[in-house]
């Protein structure tokens, strides 16, 4: 079990670690086509680095696929409706590569604040 100290450190930095230990690249039996045995947790995540222009302008895209289907929403609504640990599971779910295996490898992440 991996625990990484969120206090005073940026989010990407903190996800960047989080998915490099989640991928199992830490290890000398490292495959890509396995999910590495290992429970990452990111503690004191509320009290992470975000500065208020970051918080305002960074936008998350969701597209439904329709026409006039394309929706944002802002690091802060994030944070109000979902809670700090959403934003830190996006991040780490987007720095993993996008294949079956990355649900499956997401479940051994827990985040709290």
């Amino acid at each position: 079990m991996i625990t990484i100290d969120a206090t005073n450190q940026s989010i990407g930095r903190i996800a960047s670690q989080a998915a490099h230990y989640l991928l199992g690249k830490h290890e000398v039996s490292f495959t890509k086509n396995n999910i590495a045995d290992v429970k990452v947790t990111i503690t004191n995540a509320s009290k992470a680095s975000i500065t208020e222009k970051k918080k305002s302008e960074k936008q998350y895209a969701q597209f439904s696929g329709y026409p006039g289907g394309l929706r944002f929403e802002t690091l802060n609504d994030v944070i109000e409706k979902k809670g700090i640990e959403e934003v830190y599971k996006r991040a780490v779910k987007r720095m993993l590569p996008s294949n079956k295996l990355r649900s499956d490898t997401l479940k051994n992440l827990t985040i709290t604040a």
